[in-house]
């Protein structure tokens, strides 16, 4: 299909002008893929999650992303059937890995400072933009050999981000995250609920 500027057009969701590496801790939300947001990771059982063989491989992608990126931390993070809840945690290289990185700039939650967007041409090196494509890229390559569909895409196109700027942010998202599976039957990304509200 050739492109056509109207129907590809892609809008960007991130907040403009604000710098993705800057240190601090990132709420992050992936679906799958948007034709048909299949629940390939497992299912709900008594409110819980339990996780199938592609659900393992997607919470051991995640598991790995600090070895890839050093300073990068992982905070509460959950594997639902078809899509991840997780929050990121930017740090400097000091403070990896001894849970300083979120307090060290958002403590005091001061406002936030519009940073200098980075180079147009692609997504700027230790960006949350890098860490997410980095996931995704692996844990698709290993789900599509796992399925035997080489090629076949498992997430949707773009992700959903939102800046934690305090701790008090910081602990509902925690509570957000550890209730998705006991709230899935009236989550949004339950296909049973997308069928309703067509």
């Amino acid at each position: 299909m050739p492109y056509d500027r109207f129907k590809h057009h892609r809008h960007s969701i991130r907040l403009r002008g604000y710098d993705y590496t800057q240190i601090g801790a990132y709420f992050i939300t992936i679906a799958t893929h948007a034709s048909r947001r299949e629940c390939l990771f497992g299912g709900i059982a008594d409110g819980e999650m339990r996780l199938n063989e592609l659900g393992r491989v997607v919470a051991e992608c995640w598991d790995a992303l600090p070895a890839h990126f050093p300073n990068v931390e992982l905070d509460e993070f959950v594997v639902m059937p078809n899509h991840l809840h997780g929050i990121v945690v930017i740090g400097d290289d000091a403070s990896a890995g001894r849970g300083e990185a979120f307090f060290c700039t958002t403590k005091n939650a001061s406002p936030l400072q519009p940073q200098p967007s980075p180079p147009s041409h692609g997504t700027a090196s230790g960006s949350v933009g890098a860490i997410i494509q980095n996931f995704k890229s692996v844990s698709t390559r290993k789900i599509n050999a796992l399925r035997d569909t080489a090629g076949a895409p498992v997430w949707h196109r773009n992700y959903y981000e939102h800046i934690v700027r305090n701790e008090k942010s910081l602990n509902a998202i925690r509570k957000y995250i550890s209730a998705n599976s006991a709230n899935w039957a009236n989550d949004d990304e339950n296909p049973i609920n997308v069928k309703r509200k067509r």
